[in-house]
């Protein structure tokens, strides 16, 4: 497991993080990262505007054309792309490792000297509206983010990052080059470089890149608010004609990443929605009442909180039938202990599966971001089957009390309603 002894982190005087892990083994390279410009910066009538300047900042750059960027990258047969989410806008890329110069100029040029020509902000405006048209259609993303509005109302956490249609329709280029330049900066930002590289030597040519990109002296701080747990249940339903399934989400406030809840919930959520079959919920909705095309839970964990989902896929008709079948499955999982046999074997499936992650170096790659965002220390994989092993079946059984309230669970679906 990746750890001190292998891992290299050096913070830079403007800011910047570094953190590198040779693998000589490789030939190539994986690069990733983030910096703090994120959907919580979004205007509330410009939703979506974080999403739309990450989308954009390869369509041209002071030294090289949108055309100049793509062919250098397919002649290298490399890729680089960015995205946004609630609180950063991130990046990645893979090359060979003796083009790692080349990759971190075209990131240095695309994070710091982005043009956003109007001909192609046009593209890619279109390419925006085209997905969330699609969005509208899926009952599965719809449930989803009527979802997120309820749990999380007001809150950056309760708001889509790719914005609406209304929102996106009306972000002009100058408003994506005025985001750029108030919240790219190189304050926190955090670069992890994993393969056939030497650390000192990606140092070098990261420093060549970043060392003169001056920081913001006084940065906007954006602290999302507290989230409360709901102490009332909620329904509700979006309408789509048409569709011959219906999607189902229903559940609650989950741990923060960084909360001692998060394993024995993790390992909770295994038990109840992941594990085999897609554990209990899996087995007594779909194999067992045949109530659903799938089931399963999921546990999104986050900065400040996260949410304990169940989603669900059902004939119409039988709706009301799942969203019972599954709040009586929640309710025996808060009232009696797992078995000690479901716990170990949802034990031995998380160290298990670890070092499948960690076989390539993309896999190497996230899980070094994810160390530095949460804060969790270059120890942590070293440290986590300790971690894993110690939660005991009552550990599930408190924490899932904690969070998972039967008489209080958020229910969202999409579809018809019959």
């Amino acid at each position: 497991m990746p750890g001190p002894h292998d891992i290299t982190r050096t913070t830079l005087p403007n800011g910047i993080t570094l953190l590198c892990r040779p693998n000589f083994s490789s030939p190539s390279v994986y690069l990733t990262g983030y910096l703090a410009a994120g959907s919580i910066q979004d205007p509330p009538q410009k939703l979506g505007l974080a999403n739309f300047t990450a989308r954009s900042l390869m369509r041209g750059t002071q030294k090289r054309s949108f055309q100049q960027i793509y062919q250098e990258l397919e002649t290298i047969g490399a890729s680089m792309g960015f995205d946004a989410n609630v609180h950063t806008s991130s990046f990645s890329a893979r090359a060979l490792s003796e083009d790692l110069p080349l990759i971190l100029d075209l990131l240095s040029q695309a994070l710091r000297f982005p043009l956003f020509p109007e001909e192609h902000i046009l593209k890619v405006r279109a390419q925006l509206l085209t997905g969330l048209a699609m969005r509208a259609q899926d009952t599965a993303e719809m449930a989803s983010l009527e979802f997120d509005r309820l749990l999380f109302p007001n809150h950056p956490y309760g708001r889509p990052e790719d914005g609406f249609p209304e929102s996106v329709g009306s972000i002009q280029a100058g408003e994506l080059a005025a985001f750029h330049g108030n919240y790219y900066k190189p304050n926190g930002m955090v670069l992890v470089i994993v393969g056939g590289i030497a650390a000192e030597a990606a140092l070098d040519m990261v420093a060549a890149q970043f060392s003169d990109w001056q920081p913001d002296l006084h940065p906007e701080t954006f602290d999302a608010p507290p989230v409360l747990p709901p102490d009332k249940p909620a329904r509700s339903h979006i309408t789509i004609p048409g569709m011959s399934q219906t999607d189902l989400v229903m559940g609650a406030l989950g741990p923060a990443r960084t909360s001692p809840d998060y394993i024995p919930a993790a390992l909770g959520n295994n038990i109840l929605g992941q594990f085999g079959m897609m554990g209990r919920i899996g087995d007594v909705v779909r194999e067992k009442a045949g109530l659903a095309y799938y089931a399963s839970t999921s546990l999104n964990a986050w900065m400040h909180v996260g949410s304990w989902e169940v989603s669900a896929g059902v004939n119409p008709q039988n709706l009301q039938k799942a969203i019972d079948l599954i709040i009586s499955e929640i309710s025996r999982f808060v009232q009696e202990p797992v078995s000690a046999d479901e716990l170990s074997d949802s034990q031995s499936n998380f160290i298990g599966r670890l070092p499948l992650q960690m076989e390539s170096n993309g896999g190497v790659g996230n899980a070094l971001v994810n160390i530095e965002r949460f804060n969790l220390g270059l120890d942590y994989y070293q440290q986590y089957a300790n971690r894993v092993m110690t939660v005991s079946t009552d550990d599930v059984l408190n924490t899932a009390r904690r969070y998972l309230n039967p008489d209080a669970l958020i229910v969202t679906s999409a579809g018809v309603m019959e």
